[in-house]
């Protein structure tokens, strides 16, 4: 079985799921913080840190690992440090509504990759630091999984505001 379109029509509609989710979150939870960060199912970011980072891992991580996957022959994938971004891009300074718009922009850049790809460049290798050998498929599950991550991330920070 293909997932291949599946994964695609989930990543293509995940910028609207998000923006559907955070337009019912109250301005104060945006940047609520919980007592203990155990448990959480994503990186330890507030909601706002979450689509920042989001925003930037698109931008600076995924959408230039396909093209280098794509264009380089084996190429080392570095993994970005994610904590480093919260200070040096000014999260906690960021305009929710900016940050999702750059994501999504990001993301469309994404698709115009991922929507030209052929079976050929489906199998294109390199190495993805942190995780190992990767071929372009395998990244569109790690980029699938990476959205859902950080969904899960929001629910689980909106549960414990609501329990606190």
């Amino acid at each position: 079985m293909d997932l291949l379109p599946h994964n695609l029509n989930t990543l293509r509609s995940f910028p609207s799921a998000l923006r559907d989710l955070l337009s019912g979150i109250p301005a104060p939870a945006l940047d609520w913080q919980p007592a203990s960060w155990e448990g959480i199912p994503s990186e330890s970011l507030t909601i706002r840190q979450q689509i920042c980072h989001m925003r930037d891992i698109e931008a600076d991580g995924y959408t230039q690992r396909f093209q280098r996957l794509l264009n380089e022959n084996n190429p080392v994938l570095e993994s970005i440090d994610g904590y480093a971004l919260v200070e040096a891009r000014q999260y906690d300074r960021t305009d929710l509504a900016t940050a999702l718009d750059a994501f999504e922009a990001a993301r469309e850049r994404t698709m115009v990759i991922l929507d030209r790809l052929t079976p050929p460049d489906l199998a294109r290798r390199g190495t993805f630091e942190g995780y190992g050998p990767v071929t372009v498929r395998g990244l569109v599950h790690f980029l699938c999984s990476h959205d859902q991550q950080h969904l899960a991330g929001i629910q689980w920070l909106l549960g414990m505001k609501d329990a606190a």
